[in-house]
């Protein structure tokens, strides 16, 4: 579902969601191809205790509460000039929050399904999955070596007392 969408229709119920996109972005990772949408391949999934508020409130608006956020900002850093700040840890300066959730609304795509103990199935659906920016829950010879690096450039970009912004 386009994320643009995908609001009004989100629960406040737990559950699992996973997170989409073209082949033509990140088209150096992989990913398996969405059985209901086969123009996507899978890129992320994950766990919520509300659907509505880690969807709404952390992944389409604050790097500082995204692992989401915070790999896709380090994915894009060398093309987008994304700037960071350290507040209680690396997060975009407010403008850059604005453009990756822009961003986001433009080339993701969202499914998730509630579900009352997502905790008792994440791992299983990541590891089924293998969902190319997930770090956790994935086989050592499946991670992304361009996602280590990327996730370790957008923390070492800011730190306390040095804020490249």
């Amino acid at each position: 579902m386009p994320v643009s969408a995908a609001g009004g229709a989100l629960g406040r119920g737990s559950g699992l969601y996973a997170w989409w996109a073209r082949r033509d972005v990140f088209p150096d990772l992989p990913g398996m191809t969405n059985p209901a949408d086969p123009t996507v391949r899978i890129l992320y999934a994950g766990r919520a205790t509300s659907l509505r508020g880690r969807i709404l409130r952390n992944d389409l608006r604050r790097s500082g509460s995204s692992v989401l956020r915070r790999t896709l900002a380090g994915l894009l850093m060398p093309t987008t000039g994304y700037r960071t700040t350290w507040k209680d840890g690396v997060v975009l300066v407010p403008e850059d929050e604005a453009r990756l959730t822009s961003w986001m609304r433009a080339n993701l795509r969202l499914t998730w399904a509630e579900d009352p103990y997502p905790y008792e199935i994440e791992n299983e659906l990541v590891w089924r999955l293998v969902p190319p920016l997930n770090v956790v829950g994935v086989e050592p010879e499946d991670l992304q070596p361009s996602v280590v690096a990327a996730k370790k450039a957008y923390e070492a970009s800011a730190s306390p007392g040095r804020n490249p912004a």
